[in-house]
């Protein structure tokens, strides 16, 4: 009979439990991970990881497209949606095996069934009707999220989709509604543009990407509308009517009304917490708005009861769920040394055509919090790598506190600004200021240069510009 006796066990298997799971293991913390479906969670099953693999065939797609702008003969360029969504789905599944490997080589014991709280220190894992008690001091809940659905914009699979259908189209459609324009939503809209589908995005906010830098929305706006896809903020969607085979939205924005109609629509208006069937009920546990509330060090309000990643709130994003593992079982196994997690450290990225990353404050945000700031700025029209690659759109901005020349924030839309973006974050987490960074070596050609000349641009040295 299986062990059921342990120091922790975590409840759900994606970026943010397994993480928990193997770190706490390493730690010497007999350790239990129980998942229901697939180990990877949402992130590497339908989220992030085959989506990026959709995007890349889009993006080299559109590179093969304009072959000729290289030197390059390339006749009737095509694709085969089968294939294309065969080879993201095999890239999900070679990495699921990938995380059973490291839970196993880290000597986590892995439960699969539904894990429910079933009184202090003790978790209950069901599986086909068959349920086993499992007991623990400590218990991470790390439940993830799921698509959220609006009244009237119910999601029915075939002619209305979330991410999961999106990803797995079985034919591509002509025309697409994207509902809502966060990352999500705009990564979609990209890698269907770019493969021929006529896109329209909608957003109830006066911007896309209402969590970025003013300036950067716009100028991704831009790009966007170059591309063909029609935006329209300020709009909310008030109904959907499936007729046949298409679908008719009834919009609202400006004080006008109008219609849109599209084969396919795409529910991209945020994620609401697992939080249902967890056992929380007669616990201290509090729930606020679909989401598990936790203090500093991911503790709930029941003792011995932590959660983490996106059950837990925002940033929704896999890297903060894995940090967040990680510092919750390191603060329970007594690590010392261990920081709370600071939001404001955490990248963003928004994987599409253009890419767009920040880290920190906006310009907007850094003003209202009364900072005096300076702001640089560099396009990447100056940038002799950028200008090699043939990806001579986009831009750095960097804020910067005027009195204490603390890097406040940085913000980029352009060609691979989603790997460019860390460095910014190393300089965030070691609090650096522009002193360090103008002193830093760049190299040459690089697009990481622009990141050099935007902080010598927000104090007037900017030599390439």
């Amino acid at each position: 009979m299986a062990d059921t006796s342990f120091d922790l066990i975590v409840v759900g298997g994606g970026p943010g439990g397994y993480v928990a799971a193997i770190r706490a293991a390493q730690l010497g913390l007999k350790t239990a991970l129980v998942e229901e479906q697939h180990l990877g969670g949402i992130c590497l099953n339908w989220g992030c990881i085959p989506t990026k693999a959709l995007l890349r065939t889009a993006e080299v797609y559109d590179a093969i497209k304009h072959a000729s702008a290289f030197g390059l003969t390339v006749k009737e360029a095509s694709f085969d949606l089968a294939k294309v969504v065969e080879r993201s789905r095999k890239i999900a599944g070679q990495l699921n095996q990938g995380v059973a490997h490291l839970l196993r080589k880290n000597k986590v014991t892995v439960f699969d069934g539904r894990g429910r709280l079933a009184g202090a220190g003790t978790l209950n894992c069901t599986k086909n009707g068959t349920t086993t008690a499992l007991k623990a001091k400590h218990i991470i809940l790390a439940t993830g999220a799921r698509a959220r659905s609006l009244p009237g914009l119910e999601p029915d699979g075939k002619l209305i989709w979330t991410y999961k259908e999106a990803m797995v189209p079985a034919a591509m459609p002509k025309s697409l509604l994207v509902v809502g324009s966060g990352a999500i939503g705009i990564e979609f809209a990209s890698f269907y543009r770019t493969l021929g589908a006529e896109v329209t995005v909608v957003e109830i906010l006066d911007r896309i990407l209402p969590v970025e830098d003013e300036e950067i929305s716009a100028f991704a706006r831009k790009a966007f509308e170059k591309q063909g896809i029609a935006i329209h903020t300020g709009t909310s969607v008030k109904g959907l009517t499936k007729t046949g085979d298409k679908v008719r939205a009834s919009l609202e924005g400006g004080g006008k009304k109008s219609e849109v109609e599209a084969e396919r629509v795409i529910l991209a208006v945020g994620i609401v917490g697992n939080v249902e069937d967890l056992g929380l009920e007669g616990t201290k546990v509090k729930v606020d708005r679909a989401h598990i509330v936790i203090d500093e060090w991911c503790r709930t309000g029941e003792p011995g009861v932590y959660a983490i990643g996106d059950v837990a709130g925002p940033p929704w994003l896999a890297h903060k769920a894995s940090h967040e593992g990680v510092l919750c079982v390191e603060k329970i196994a007594g690590v010392k040394g261990v920081h709370p997690l600071d939001v404001s450290r955490i990248p963003g990225c928004t994987y599409s055509r253009p890419q767009v990353a920040s880290v920190g404050l906006t310009e907007k945000a850094a003003r209202d919090r009364g900072y005096a700031i300076k702001v640089g700025r560099f396009p990447f029209i100056g940038n002799g790598k950028a200008i090699a690659l043939g990806e001579p759109e986009g831009m750095v901005k960097t804020v910067f506190d005027e009195k204490t020349g603390e890097l406040l924030g940085a913000h980029m839309v352009g060609a691979e600004v989603t790997e460019l973006i860390q460095g910014y974050g190393i300089a965030r987490t070691l609090e650096t200021t522009e002193a360090e960074l103008m002193a830093t070596v760049f190299p040459h050609p690089t697009l990481s240069e622009m990141m050099h000349e935007s902080v010598l641009d927000a104090f007037g040295r900017a030599v390439h510009f």
